[in-house]
């Protein structure tokens, strides 16, 4: 329980600094735009370019991953169909849903978790790989195709890199990686992987300062975000059944689809199985609030998301790690 809390503490430290730098009016009223444009242009792309440029993709297809996929796969899939059917979301808002039913926090949260009960954080690091290689791109070009040129998402006001930009979907779908910095940033470093590049240390440093601003970066905006006006209140409160429902799919359904893949059905070894159920029971990332956000989108259920998902998930952690751990 020390070693979650100590885990978990940055995040509630930074996110309550954004939120006191939102009462203060420290920032002005537009820290959250900017900050949130930050991350996704600049400080995110710098942090995938770099972690891809040096890694090298080639274990996805071990049994670990396969059940930790199958579990996203499995509880994103239904996020999305959810947010549809009984919510009436369009698809741009089933893409932030599903994100929140079904994307880890396996960076921030992740790798400390994994150092402090699996002991390494090999496997955290090829869940990171498929989810930025895999997971972002599915996600992103529903994103995109969800938002129209020119209208924004849903026709609403949206500030997203799709909008304002003419031309068909074919066209956007084509464009989309050189347009979105997330994919191109991540494609570039697939490139410089698989080329077997040594980047040059001057570069690789600037990338890695950059990218070191990111997690923090992206606490502080949700932060900003938590603390609005009446109208923010009031979604919130509307929202809750449809929080609970991503909540409820993330931290609960997920973990156990996990267990089930990895143990019965895959018969793997128990620490393995312990490593998959524990990557599947990370909370919500904050990504899902910075694409909500940059995209032009409601960032109500995001922002609850992450944050709901992010007390529950200490109780299901502690849990899977009481009931698979070595010591049980």
């Amino acid at each position: 329980m020390h070693a979650l809390l100590s885990a978990f503490a940055p995040i509630w430290m930074l996110t309550a600094a954004g939120y006191a730098v939102g009462r203060s009016g420290l920032l002005g009223a537009q820290a959250e735009a900017v900050l949130g444009r930050f991350v996704f242009h600049v400080a995110m792309p710098a942090a995938l370019f770099t972690m891809v440029s040096g890694a090298r993709p080639a274990g996805f297809a071990h049994l670990p991953m396969v059940a930790f996929a199958a579990a996203t796969a499995l509880v994103s899939g239904p996020g999305y169909v959810v947010a549809r059917r009984f919510f009436g979301r369009g698809r741009a808002d089933g893409a932030i849903s599903s994100m929140a039913s079904g994307y880890v926090n396996s960076a921030n949260l992740g790798i400390p978790v994994a150092v402090q009960v699996l002991g390494d954080a090999s496997f955290v690091a090829q869940v990171i790989l498929f989810q930025v290689l895999v997971v972002s791109p599915v996600i992103l070009t529903l994103l995109d195709s969800g938002t129209r040129a020119g209208g924004g998402p849903e026709g609403g006001p949206g500030s997203g890199p799709g909008v304002g930009r003419p031309g068909g979907g074919l066209r956007r779908m084509l464009t989309m990686p050189v347009r979105n910095p997330v994919i191109l940033a991540s494609l570039l470093g697939v490139a410089v992987s698989a080329a077997g590049l040594r980047l040059p240390a001057a570069l690789t440093h600037s990338c890695d300062l950059l990218g070191a601003a990111a997690v923090p970066t992206a606490l502080v905006t949700l932060g900003l975000s938590l603390h609005g006006g009446p109208a923010n209140r009031t979604r919130r409160v509307a929202g809750r059944t449809e929080v609970g429902a991503a909540v409820a799919l993330k931290t609960l359904v997920q973990p156990l689809i996990a267990f089930l893949v990895a143990g019965p059905l895959l018969g793997l070894p128990d620490h393995q199985v312990l490593a998959v159920v524990l990557c599947s029971a990370l909370p919500t990332a904050q990504n899902a609030f910075i694409y909500a956000r940059e995209y032009g989108l409601d960032t109500g259920l995001a922002r609850d998301s992450v944050v709901a998902s992010t007390v529950v998930s200490m109780v299901t952690l502690s849990f899977a790690t009481w009931a698979l751990g070595p010591n049980h």
